[in-house]
Formats: structure tokens, sequence, C-alpha cells
């Protein structure tokens, strides 16, 4: 099994002054994103990281690790996830998880999904609670995505919310068998549009049948930055490091 890290975007609601990716954002005292998801690094054969924003500079950060293998979206401010997800192709031999580079985590989420057969998109059920610490409710129904499920299958996300939350929200994090990345492959290369959002394209796939996906939902820790009031959030809810034992 292989983690790929999708590291390539600018993340500019953080601010301009940032000189590397936002994987390296300090969460609490000498403790960055990177060194927190690297603690599993031990469940994969390799971890693929790709960059674009800022590529040298985050890979002297990164090039002595030795199952870390990188890739370079030149493109990445005109692109998107998908197409950085992708870029990857050739270093993929197994089933992958897909981690955004942008949030932390309960490391017994990846631990858990790694168990379960198939493809399978972990959802978190305890959301609200965490949005409400970054915005108000019009925002939240602004920003946040619909999602639906049935059957213990995802079956539609990335939609506009109309008035009702969904009970759970995508945090960014999914794993694929390498049967599924590579029909998702396949048909991403024949939508031929390189900014599709990834939520969007997984809505797209799961409507036009091209994958299943098993969800599970969980009420762990989790936090995801986009602005300078979600990294206070984060570091707040995260004020101990996170247990990497349960």
């Amino acid at each position: 099994m292989q983690l790929i890290i999708l590291a390539s975007g600018r993340g500019s609601r953080l601010g301009t002054s940032r000189t590397s990716s936002k994987l390296f954002l300090e969460i609490y005292p000498g403790k960055t994103i990177f060194s927190i998801i690297s603690k599993i690094f031990n469940l994969f054969n390799s971890v693929i990281i790709v960059f674009g924003y800022k590529f040298f500079t985050n890979k002297k950060k990164v090039e002595n690790i030795k199952k870390v293998k990188l890739v370079r979206n030149e493109k990445y401010s005109t692109t998107n996830m998908v197409e950085s997800l992708f870029l990857s192709k050739k270093k993929i031999n197994s089933s992958v998880v897909i981690v955004y580079s942008d949030i932390v985590f309960d490391l017994a989420i990846i631990k858990k999904i790694v168990q379960i057969k198939g493809s399978v998109i972990p959802l978190n059920k305890a959301w609200q609670k965490l949005w409400k610490q970054r915005m108000n409710k019009k925002n939240i129904i602004k920003d946040a995505e619909d999602l639906k499920t049935k059957n213990g299958h995802l079956i539609s996300i990335g939609n506009k919310i109309k008035k009702k939350l969904p009970k759970s929200q995508f945090m960014g994090i999914i794993k694929l068998t390498l049967s599924d990345y590579n029909k998702l492959y396949k048909f991403y290369k024949s939508l031929k549009d390189k900014r599709i959002q990834f939520t969007h394209f997984l809505d797209k796939s799961l409507s036009e049948k091209v994958i299943k996906l098993k969800f599970k939902n969980f009420d762990k820790l989790w936090a995801e930055i986009d602005t300078s009031k979600d990294l206070k959030v984060a570091k707040k809810i995260f004020k101990n490091e996170l247990s990497n034992s349960n």
C-alpha cells in the first residue's frame, strides 16, 4: 500500500508570506502537519508527495527521507488536486491512501481504513462542532458540501447544501484500490478538465458508476486549515500531541 499526499497548492487564503507548502505548518511546538503524518509512514511501502508551489524549497525538507518519492505539478496554479493525484500514476503499483496536505487528524483514522477491504472514504460525523469554531452558520452552509450515503456506500458528494446540513463531511482522506485508482485515471483523462475540484470529480465518478465507494464514519479529532483562523482553531484542538497508538 502507498500513501499520496497532495501538497501542490499555494494556499493563498492563508496569506502570501509563506515560503513552503501548508504541509509544513506548525500545529503545536516543534510539530508540523508533515511530522504528524510521518508517524504512519511505516504502514506504507512508499510515500508520494506532490508539490507544486515552492517545489524546490519543499523538496529540501523531505528529500532525505527514505520512503518519500516526489512528484512535481508544474501547472499547480492552473490545475487542481485531481491533476496532482494522477501525475503520480507512474509511481503507483498498489492500493493507495490519499491525504490532503492541509488537514490534521487522529492517525487512528488511517490505521482503521487500511484494514477495510476495497475503496473507502472516511467521513467526520462531528464536523459541525469544528466548523462552528471556524465560521457562522450562513458561511457553513455556503462553504461546506452536501453528501449522501446509502446502504454503506457514498452516493453523492460535493454539491451545494440547500437547507439541511449533512450528518457527515468529507475529511480530505480516501483509500482506493489499485483497480479503482486506474479506473478513475482513465475517467479523468476522458473529461479533459484540469480544474475540476476533487469532490466534484468523485461525485461525477459515482453518478456515472465508474467506481463504488464504501464509507466509514468517525468522530475523532480532525481539522481543516484554509485560513489563518482555521490554523488557530487547529492549534486549539490539537493542544497535545496526537496519540499514534489508539
